[in-house]
């Protein structure tokens, strides 16, 4: 921070022990990473809204309500952009 104040800084965590430690270091935000809804539950009453939390990693259209119920402040979902084919647009003019 000292070298680039204004920056936010994430960190991603993938238990609640790695979440406690990350809770005492005055991170900007924290990415919860492959939890269950159960284990998102209890993380997001762990923070108890000391810093916004974004559930990743396992999350689909058939999933993100469930995950939406346990009161994160973010989602993150892979598969909307996963398997997508770009496509080949050009204009031409003659």
């Amino acid at each position: 921070r000292a070298c680039a104040a204004g920056l936010q800084v994430e960190v991603e965590v993938e238990n609640l022990a790695q979440l406690e430690e990350a809770l005492d270091t005055g991170v900007d935000r924290i990415l919860l990473d492959n939890m269950d809804p159960a284990m998102l539950q209890r993380a997001v009453g762990l923070a108890a809204g000391r810093v916004p939390l974004e559930a990743s990693g396992g999350i689909t259209l058939d999933t993100i309500r469930e995950v939406a119920k346990t009161g994160g402040d973010y989602i993150s979902v892979g598969a909307i952009t996963k398997h997508v084919q770009a496509v080949d647009l050009s204009l031409r003019i003659v």
